[in-house]
């Protein structure tokens, strides 16, 4: 019997799950992983407890009689950076997320020089992605500079770090959904650019190669056996192959930490506003999409929790979003202001004054309203949508996929996935077999919600002007 096993290393957490040939996960094991926050805006981990729990997980598995796993994949969060000496393979620096804005100062220079960087690599200029991070690394940590005068620096997307230390083969390799988020990846070439090198200030010789999506990057040990690590991929970009090979008329939508609006495309199409990625490389075989973010989705609710000191939000919000109450309007910033308006120091506030479940709706409301404007861009760069697929953890609260179908004016369909991210993995693994469509799920079918829309006009104008001052 085939076995894949996908391992998803999250921001708050190592997952390794075993699926089975039919696509059902067998056996799953996480370990957790501490967040440190320095300053407001330094967002970091440990890379020595990250490895750790990546193989505490493993071995948490166990090792079931009779039972081969034929090959494994490993995704990421793509924007998360880290420093590293080659020779030794210790770690150089934090683990700096895709949350950090640390180094956003740096950017201000190269506002200018925004268009031809999208053109470049498809990416916004922000304080999020990896090029800044990297030239901090390089400014502010004596052991890396010191590493990179003699030789012994690499670093680059913490997927190429994972690899480095996890495989026998200690390769530094990086695919193409991590290596595109450092900034520094031109999306036609498909490797570096020499020219975004030399304006970030960032040595070549320090990164990675770039290779395929699909590729033999080296053996896993797993419980005392080897397995083929075949893929190396992004957590978004994976969750949207959890039922097999995406179709061009959906829009998928991730809600974790962050939220995330993609559409898939044949070839690579640009867009003012949004994002444009490669999400799948094998050989010749490439799929792109458009892609929307939002950084304050779950973010977004731990901030308005923290703020009340609601211990247990998510066994609260299902019976305020059912509730019948008007919530306030929320200009949602957390994190930075992402797609399409990117605006990386926003500052968030509630339209007027109410209760507690008030605001706590209007945050909630709030990343469905950033969704949707991304949802409108995404429905015309193509034909028309005829429905959105939802997965990730808030996807799981009804309120939320109903008011997106009433929003939309959309079929929602939410797949019975609960681990996105590694059953697309599993499937990238496996090869899209046509026996992994996911079959069970629900779907929430648009219904007339006059308030809803009322309230997503208001917002709309007021996050426009919002949004428009603070980039002027």
């Amino acid at each position: 019997m085939s076995r894949y096993l996908a391992i998803d290393q999250g921001g708050h957490a190592s997952r390794a799950i075993v699926f089975d040939a039919s696509g059902q996960p067998e056996v799953s094991a996480e370990h957790p992983i501490a967040t440190r926050r320095p300053t407001p805006d330094q967002v970091e981990h440990d890379p020595e407890e990250i490895i750790g729990s990546v193989r505490h997980a493993l071995q948490a598995l166990g090792r079931p009689p009779g039972t081969r796993i034929n090959a494994a994949g490993l995704a990421t969060q793509r924007s998360s950076i880290v420093c590293w000496d080659r020779v030794t393979g210790e770690a150089l620096s934090p683990v700096i997320s895709w949350q950090d804005r640390r180094a956003a100062e740096t950017l201000i220079p190269l506002a200018s020089e925004q268009a031809d960087i999208h053109r470049r690599t498809g990416l916004m200029l922000t304080p999020h992605y990896g090029a800044s991070k990297l030239r901090w690394c390089l400014d502010h940590l004596p052991a890396v500079a010191r590493a990179g005068t003699e030789g012994r620096l690499a670093f680059g997307p913490l997927a190429s770090f994972l690899l480095f230390r996890l495989l026998d083969e200690q390769p530094l390799v990086a695919d193409p959904a991590n290596a595109q988020r450092t900034q520094l990846w031109n999306l036609a070439t498909r490797d570096w650019d020499d020219i975004l090198l030399d304006r970030f200030g960032i040595p070549r010789a320090c990164l990675p190669a770039c290779v395929p999506t699909h590729h033999a990057f080296g053996s896993l040990r797993v419980v005392g056996r080897t397995v083929p690590l075949r893929i190396c991929q992004g957590d978004q970009p994976a969750a949207l192959f959890a039922d097999g090979m995406p179709q061009p008329d959906c829009a998928y939508i991730n809600i974790g930490t962050g939220a995330f609006a993609q559409r898939v495309f044949p070839e690579p199409l640009a867009h003012a506003g949004l994002l444009t990625s490669l999400v799948w490389q094998q050989g010749d075989e490439r799929t792109y999409v458009l892609e929307g973010t939002v950084n304050g989705a779950g973010a977004a609710l731990d901030w308005i929790a923290a703020r009340h000191a609601i211990a247990e939000i998510a066994s609260e919000l299902p019976g305020w979003l059912s509730a019948d109450t008007t919530p306030l309007l929320f200009l949602n910033g957390i994190g930075g202001l992402g797609a399409p308006y990117w605006v990386a120091n926003f500052e968030s506030s509630f339209l007027g004054a109410g209760t507690v479940a008030q605001q706590v709706v209007g945050v909630a409301e709030s990343i469905l309203f950033l969704l949707q404007v991304n949802i409108d861009e995404l429905a015309g760069a193509g034909r028309s949508l005829a429905r959105i697929v939802m997965t990730g953890g808030l996807s799981q609260l009804d309120g939320l996929c109903q008011r997106m179908a009433d929003l939309s004016g959309l079929p929602v369909w939410r797949p019975d996935v609960p681990e996105a991210t590694a059953r697309g993995l599993a499937c990238l693994v496996a090869g899209f077999p046509r026996s992994w469509s996911v079959a069970d799920g629900e779907s929430f079918a648009p219904r007339p919600n006059d308030g809803l829309h009322r309230r997503y006009s208001q917002w709309r104008q007021a996050m426009a002007e919002a949004a428009a001052r603070a980039n002027a």
